[in-house]
């Protein structure tokens, strides 16, 4: 294990004084100082923190003072609400951009979920990638908790930004009516400007195409590359439209097998 038995040892005597520590003066400290005890180096793919194994994390590419931070978070005894909380919010109110990645990457494991919300969407606002990637990439908390609203901005936020939304847990879940209509406009946006769209975003309306913008798709599969033609047919593919069942059922036979998570290959 990257920290080594002095170094968990350390850690495991410092987790035990934060569960039972009333005031938060050893859990600021320790979350502030954890890098300079572990590093930041990034963890093996077999490394991993002793009981933070079945928590519903996914710490691949994380590193170990990432996943520490979150480790120690977890160690706070969470009975009394108002002290959780308390503690909690302090962490996000003094955090550096570190310690805001380690935040967000703890939300899916942070007692009363229904408190995060606004941190959650405060993080989505925010212009600093690795925050942004936290809170977009295999991270449970906005797929169950983010109200429709907040969802579709951190989608959109996603593609602004450029980000891999193949990692938005729980997207295709999630996509709703509004969300379409808000990536058309935004597609519409794109082509004005002469930019290219994200082969992806089709895979987001799919569900909600209609007659009005239904020549977009066709745009696509008319004028677009090969990658933005597959977007087209599994966009028509999840569609009840009859023009676009018709595309899907049309083409489907004479293309290769192809998905959205291999639409590039």
């Amino acid at each position: 294990m990257h920290l080594g038995q002095t170094g968990w040892q350390w850690l495991a005597d410092k987790g035990a004084i934060v569960h039972s520590q009333k005031n938060a003066s050893t859990l600021n400290e320790v979350f502030s100082f954890i890098s300079r005890k572990t590093g930041n180096e990034k963890l093996k793919s077999d490394a991993a923190v002793p009981e933070i194994e079945n928590a519903v994390l996914d710490i691949r590419g994380w590193t170990i003072d990432r996943l520490c931070r979150v480790w120690l978070i977890m160690q706070l005894d969470p009975s009394d609400r108002t002290s959780y909380l308390s503690k909690i919010e302090n962490l996000f109110s003094g955090a550096s951009m570190n310690e805001l990645v380690a935040l967000h990457s703890a939300l899916p494991v942070l007692a009363y979920p229904e408190a995060w919300r606004a941190r959650c969407a405060e993080g989505i606002r925010s212009n600093i990638g690795t925050v942004l990637e936290a809170i977009m990439y295999e991270n449970a908390y906005p797929f169950h908790w983010l109200d429709e609203a907040a969802f579709n901005q951190m989608v959109l936020k996603a593609f602004f930004a450029d980000k891999d939304v193949d990692r938005i847990v729980g997207m295709d879940q999630r996509a709703n009516e509004e969300l379409a209509g808000i990536l058309f406009d935004y597609a519409h946006e794109r082509w004005a400007a002469g930019r290219t769209v994200n082969p992806q975003l089709w895979r987001l309306t799919g569900k909600y195409i209609h007659a009005l913008n239904f020549p977009d798709i066709l745009r696509l599969w008319n004028t677009g590359s090969s990658v933005e033609k597959k977007a087209a047919l599994l966009a028509c593919s999840q569609s009840d439209f009859p023009p676009a069942r018709k595309l899907w059922e049309n083409e489907r036979s004479r293309k290769e097998e192809f998905n959205w998570h291999n639409l590039n290959g």
